[in-house]
């Protein structure tokens, strides 16, 4: 029934994986930054807003990708190439969605939290998708930003701008993006070569690929670990030090390991590794308990 309809073929190009992440990322921004004190509107508008911001930005990624995905096997059997749906239906789809959720944003919660929503499609489809995906291995580097974009409109819708920790909380999924993404860029290694789309271990082989991913991985767990000491407390402290631990391990796998199912493996664990991070930032936020070193200052 759902294929006859064509709502198989709609939430294939909406990503809802994608959608389940970035709502737990702004959802606990917007916990965070409001310490648990929020409207229950302020939660479903924003969820309802950066919902159709993601699914919208995914339609439009699939429509503009529709020539590439032919040629890969993991994406060959999406709704476009596979001629499920016609390209033309993703994209009235992908701009109603993305345009709906800004104007839902700018209604139901702030200024500063629509431009967040905003900005997020526009690094997503435009600069990610369209302008560097298919020309630099920076592609996922820069795009990545889109979902710091979620973090920052949760703290927003919070307190109506972005102060300094909300911004370096933000960093945090900027940071995790590359780690999170070159280890799927390895399994699908000859599959982006086909394609010509320049991922990172298309130009530089698995091997170094995996070094790569353990440097990012060395940066982005210190510094998670750093921003428990901007005011956080002992609840995130020890949250970032063992998913940090745990992500290091595999990372360090794959390095001697760079096989496809360790690749895999790293790539799964890599999404709990955010949702761990950002769920102890939101508890840590509601629930206080303060770090030793800092409660004793005066």
């Amino acid at each position: 029934m759902l294929y006859k309809l064509g709502l198989k073929g709609y939430l294939a190009i909406s990503k809802l994986r994608i959608v389940a992440v970035l709502n737990l990322v702004a959802i606990t921004s917007l916990l965070a930054a409001s310490k648990g004190n929020v409207s229950s509107w302020d939660v479903a508008f924003l969820l309802l807003a950066g919902s159709m911001a993601s699914m919208g930005s995914s339609a439009l990624n699939h429509y503009y990708d529709k020539d590439i995905d032919v040629l890969m096997l993991r994406t060959s059997k999406r709704p476009i190439p596979s001629g499920i749906m016609r390209a033309g239906n993703a994209l009235i789809y992908g701009l109603s969605m993305s345009i709906a959720s800004v104007v839902i944003a700018v209604f139901t919660l702030n200024m500063m939290a629509a431009f967040f929503i905003a900005l997020g499609i526009l690094f997503y489809v435009l600069i990610y998708t369209v302008w560097l995906k298919r020309r630099h291995t920076s592609n996922i580097v820069i795009g990545g930003f889109a979902g710091s974009c979620a973090s920052y409109a949760g703290w927003a819708t919070a307190t109506g701008s972005l102060d300094p920790l909300g911004f370096l909380v933000g960093l945090i999924v900027f940071l995790w993006t590359p780690t999170h993404f070159w280890c799927l860029s390895i399994v699908g290694r000859e599959e982006y070569a086909n394609a010509r789309v320049p991922m990172l271990p298309v130009l530089v082989g698995d091997k170094r690929a995996a070094m790569y991913i353990l440097v990012n991985t060395i940066v982005l767990v210190p510094y998670s670990i750093a921003v428990a000491f901007l005011g956080l407390g002992l609840v995130y402290l020890i949250a970032s030090i063992v998913a940090g631990m745990m992500l290091l391990h595999y990372n360090l796998r794959l390095v001697r390991n760079t096989s496809k199912e360790v690749a895999w493996r790293t790539y799964k664990l890599s999404s709990p590794y955010l949702a761990i991070i950002f769920i102890a930032l939101m508890l840590d936020s509601i629930y206080y308990y303060p770090l030793p070193i800092l409660a004793s200052l005066p």
